[in-house]
């Protein structure tokens, strides 16, 4: 099955193809030639999503889905949330967003956070929603290499390794994008 994946993110369509395997070709954004950058006006996860699907599906008519994710803090009131990608800024810089969120929890005990991704997908004119959540802690510092976003800060529950410390393999078992990823992926392979 042939999906589009609206997003121009590189690191993501790398990611979902590793967990969705061969029985899936993903054609990014890029792939069919759009390379504008796709409005995420609204305040969830859920609607940016929906918009995002939706523009693309209205101009190529084909299966397509979009993602939204979010970094919620519990001591930020859930910030950043639906705006994370653009934190410290419309200039979207990793590391400013990380900067300012370990810069707003300086003299905070409680580290709590949780990545969440909202998939909507539309497959032959119909929406569907999937959410992957994945719980754990802002680290003081950034570590790592690997990964992107707030990866180098973010060290999901049960583990003494930010995301930047994993391998994409063993993000892949743990992420927030996985665990949505594996849920779209058993209703194609269902419906």
């Amino acid at each position: 099955m042939k999906l589009i994946f609206a997003t121009n993110n590189n690191n993501k369509t790398i990611e979902i193809q590793s967990i969705l395997g061969d029985e899936f070709e993903l054609l990014s954004l890029k792939d069919i030639g759009f390379t504008e950058d796709i409005p995420e006006p609204y305040d969830t996860l859920e609607a940016n999503a929906l918009a995002k699907a939706r523009h693309i599906y209205a101009i190529n008519r084909c299966n397509c889905f979009a993602d939204d994710t979010g970094l919620e803090i519990d001591a930020l009131n859930g910030a950043p949330g639906v705006y994370s990608a653009r934190y410290a800024g419309e200039q979207k810089r990793a590391e400013d967003n990380v900067n300012k969120v370990l810069k707003n929890l300086e003299g905070e005990t409680n580290r709590k956070a949780q990545f969440r991704t909202v998939f909507a997908l539309i497959l032959n004119g119909e929406e569907f929603l999937f959410e992957g959540i994945v719980k754990g802690n802002i680290s003081e510092k950034p570590t790592g290499e690997d990964g992107f976003g707030y990866d180098p800060i973010f060290i999901p529950e049960g583990f003494d390794l930010s995301f930047a410390e994993m391998s994409l393999g063993e993000k892949n078992k743990i992420s927030h994008r996985a665990r949505a990823t594996h849920k779209l992926t058993h209703f194609l392979k269902n419906r």
